[in-house]
């Protein structure tokens, strides 16, 4: 992260841009996160099943048009490949703030996830920054999500008590177009249009490792029930704040602002664990078992303090877990398979977060809050039990060395 040599104006002046736009785009898709579970059951026709597919759906989007997208750019250039992004996911937003159905909403936010530009972003930051400074780079963007997503779940609750949820997908406009002037006025402009990195976009012949290494396979199935789990709890964490702690949807924002707050009480001593007590695999087990903990929580019968408790757990859990699956993706493979395999693990990522909205809602139907809450209890035990075996290889930091073209070693 550290570098002996800074970063020059040129690219902290690309860094900054593009931390920007990014996290207005994921400010836009995280504030109906806390949000959706709620408002959207006032709409006529709405049930648990079509509230679930609007939360996941733009995941199925993003998954399916990431790679295509970040091909076009590499052909047409990373800005076209943006702004028309921004601009899809402006409109999107329109139609699903104008929807007096869930079926708009499902609309709206499919046209949202096809803006998937999060692969271009990060290429052109790697166009736009020496080697030596792409993996400090890279890490100042990604740093920038957790930031949006812990501003949306107060943002968005904040937004909606004004003006209902129409009001949050038209300030998502707004920040898209936002994001628009970013790019063609502040980003500055390369002499190099593109090219190519192995820190991002996919190479063809690095898929076949990518998708058969265990270690890449542990972590893309962690970070497919990591979101899963997300996008199914805030199906039912919205009605637990109001049904079980007694707090009106209004006054949503101030619950979250808490326990984000506090969350970071437990974060921050397992990444000290992790980095300084070099201590990494106890560290992500211990996470696993916080949010396990959350899970079990949260499905018990709903008394107050354990709610409570519970939330901050989850926080507590998510957030760390979160943080730490990209940096272990990167230490499982070379410097040349690392774009392959992050983008195969992005779109597990938002693979996740479609069938934890689309299935948790058929499930919520069926099975009821506190069901719904023991399944993800039983998937996250599931993924402790998987990622246990071989984590110290995976966490122990050593990058692996390539061998011929295409192939690495078994780590």
């Amino acid at each position: 992260m550290i570098t002996r040599e800074p970063m020059n104006p040129f690219e902290r002046r690309t860094v900054a841009s593009l931390a920007l736009l990014y996290s207005f785009r994921m400010l836009g898709l995280f504030m109906v996160l806390p949000l959706l579970a709620l408002y959207a059951a006032d709409l006529p026709g709405a049930s648990p099943t079509l509230i679930g597919l609007a939360l996941g759906v733009y995941g199925l989007s993003q998954a399916l048009l990431q790679i295509p997208l970040g091909w076009l750019s590499d052909r047409v250039g990373r800005r076209p490949v943006i702004v028309g992004g921004l601009l899809m996911f402006a409109l999107g937003s329109l139609i699903a703030g104008l929807a007096d159905s869930v079926q708009g909403i499902i609309l709206g936010r499919a046209l949202q996830g096809a803006g998937a530009i999060a692969g271009t972003i990060m290429a052109l930051v790697a166009d736009q920054t020496r080697s030596e400074q792409r993996t400090k780079a890279m890490a100042i963007v990604g740093a920038s999500i957790g930031l949006a997503f812990t501003f949306a779940l107060i943002l968005g609750p904040l937004v909606a008590s004004w003006g209902g949820l129409s009001a949050v997908f038209f300030l998502t406009v707004v920040l898209a177009l936002a994001g628009i002037g970013v790019v063609l006025l502040v980003v500055p402009s390369s002499p190099v249009s593109a090219r190519a990195h192995d820190e991002v976009g996919a190479r063809g012949n690095m898929l076949r490792y990518s998708l058969s290494d265990p270690e890449l396979l542990r972590l893309n199935a962690g970070v497919f029930i990591l979101h899963f789990i997300l996008m199914a709890a805030f199906l039912v964490i919205p009605g637990m704040l109001e049904s079980g702690l007694g707090v009106s949807r209004e006054a949503h924002w101030q619950v979250y602002l808490a326990v984000v707050l506090l969350s970071l009480l437990g974060v921050l001593p397992l990444m000290r664990r992790a980095e300084r007590g070099g201590r990494p695999r106890q560290a992500f087990a211990a996470g696993l078992a916080i949010l396990s903990l959350a899970l079990a929580l949260l499905a018990a019968p709903e008394i107050p303090a354990l709610l409570w408790l519970g939330l901050w757990l989850f926080f507590v859990g998510f957030n760390y877990l979160e943080a730490t699956l990209p940096s272990l993706v990167s230490k499982t493979v070379s410097a040349r398979g690392r774009g392959t395999a992050l983008g195969i693990y992005a779109t597990c990522q938002f693979l996740g977060a479609f069938a934890g909205g689309a299935l948790g809602g058929v499930l919520l139907a069926q099975w009821g809050a506190h069901g719904l809450a023991l399944l993800c209890l039983g998937l996250a035990l599931g993924w402790l039990l998987l990622a246990l075996p071989r984590m110290t290889a995976i966490a122990g930091g050593a990058e692996p060395a390539a061998t011929a073209e295409g192939e690495l070693p078994r780590p």
